[in-house]
């Protein structure tokens, strides 16, 4: 019998006849593609994967290999993947087993791209006949319904087994993938997959794949806490030197050293055009030093925001320690302009929903428009409730003059313009 509903991420419960299985498989995926009424429902991961990959318009009946990327393309995104520097633990934990169970272990990035592949030589050749081999695209878009693929589209490990797969010449696999994240940042950096014959699925994998993820991600953070400590050796003479408060942080905003201020443990990622606000402490300028960032308040450090909305195309422009010009859609346009006029009191989601489209049913579109323009501004604009930061000195034009605010249609605008 199938596994419905809520079974998790296992393809078969222990002590499944493996065989029957994927005969009762072959028979759900043949019905569904044609039609007809299936004996028994997909798994809810694999109904959800089917769905996008024939939105793709994948042919189940795919006959070509991928084709894979150069070799030297292979090459260079291997040196620039993280996921080089924990090639041992994985290794250790899944290349000898996947040698010994017919399997192979396969390490893609972030896009699908097989970067590495090893394990059983007899498994990698019938692989290879699949196209399933470094610089091969393992994405659903490009071969369907497979662990890598899925695991990619839902953010979560996946097992599939025999026809489970979309394209019917992956059936006689069994596949079990597990994405792996920077734990600095979140980032999906790739994929950890071991695939074999459909005969050699077993449960156990999922929590074997699982594990050697979870070692990994812990190797990749004891390399970023010896990182920070080489940093701190930097901050500390860089730091000596500020009149004002100061941060040392890396380029993911974990915080090397603080000076003038309460400790903390990590701000917002660093870039070089805009400002990083710090609750409680101000709007930090930053300043590339080797490793990171310094992040720097003095005394003397002031922050100008001018709204030159009459130009082609409207824009704010950041005068602090350097001069940063962002431009702006119609939209920020607008908030910008009301945010000024509310001063340090703010708008919340809902009042910015009234000012710019008349009524409180647009929340969602306000915060996706919020977190767009913070993402450009950074530290200048605040949140809960919206504001700008009370550090930043602003220059609106007046809105009963601007040709651009004069043109206006929120009501919001409107009420300042009269």
């Amino acid at each position: 019998m199938l596994m419905t509903a809520d079974e998790g991420v296992c393809a078969v419960r222990p002590g499944t006849d493996i065989g029957r299985h994927a005969r009762m498989l072959s028979r759900v995926h043949d019905a569904l593609l044609s039609g007809d009424r299936p004996p028994a429902s997909p798994r809810r991961l694999v109904a959800r994967s089917w769905e996008r990959v024939r939105a793709h318009g994948v042919d189940p009946d795919l006959g070509h290999p991928v084709v894979p990327l150069p070799a030297a393309e292979v090459e260079r995104r291997r040196v620039a993947s993280p996921l080089q520097r924990v090639l041992p633990e994985l290794r250790a934990a899944l290349t000898s087993v996947a040698d010994d169970a017919s399997h192979i272990m396969v390490i893609t990035d972030a896009a699908g791209r097989l970067l590495w592949r090893e394990g059983s030589a007899q498994v990698r050749r019938r692989a290879d006949r699949l196209g399933f081999t470094e610089g091969a695209d393992w994405s659903e878009g490009s071969v369907g319904s497979n662990a890598i693929g899925t695991a990619l589209a839902e953010a979560a490990p996946v097992q599939m087994f025999a026809a489970e797969h979309f394209v019917r010449s992956h059936h006689v696999w069994t596949c079990t993938a597990c994405p792996v994240h920077d734990p600095r940042s979140g980032e999906l950096l790739g994929v950890v997959d071991v695939s074999g014959p459909a005969h050699t699925v077993h449960p156990t994998t999922v929590a074997l794949v699982g594990t050697a993820v979870k070692l990994a991600e812990a190797s990749l953070w004891r390399q970023h806490e010896g990182r920070l400590d080489a940093l701190r050796g930097l901050a500390a003479p860089i730091l000596s030197r500020l009149r004002g408060a100061g941060l040392v942080v890396d380029e993911h905003g974990w915080v090397a050293a603080v000076t003038g201020m309460p400790s903390l443990e990590r701000v917002a990622a660093p870039r070089a055009d805009r400002p990083i606000s710090v609750h409680g402490v101000g709007v930090f300028l930053p300043e590339p030093v080797p490793g990171g960032w310094l992040l720097r308040v003095e005394d003397s450090a002031r922050i100008r925001l001018t709204l030159d909305l009459d130009a082609r195309p409207p824009r704010a422009v950041v005068d602090g320690s350097a001069r940063w010009v962002h431009p702006l859609s119609t939209r920020h346009a607008e908030v910008l302009v009301l945010l000024a006029a509310a001063g340090v009191a703010g708008m919340d989601a809902g009042a910015l929903s009234v000012a710019l489209y008349g009524d409180r049913d647009h929340l969602v579109t306000v915060r996706a428009e919020m977190s767009r323009l913070r993402r450009s501004l950074g530290g200048l604009l605040l949140a809960r409730p919206y504001r700008i930061a009370p550090e930043v000195e602003v220059s609106a034009p007046d809105p009963a003059t601007s040709s651009f605010l004069h043109r206006s249609t929120a009501p919001g605008v409107r009420r300042l313009r009269s």
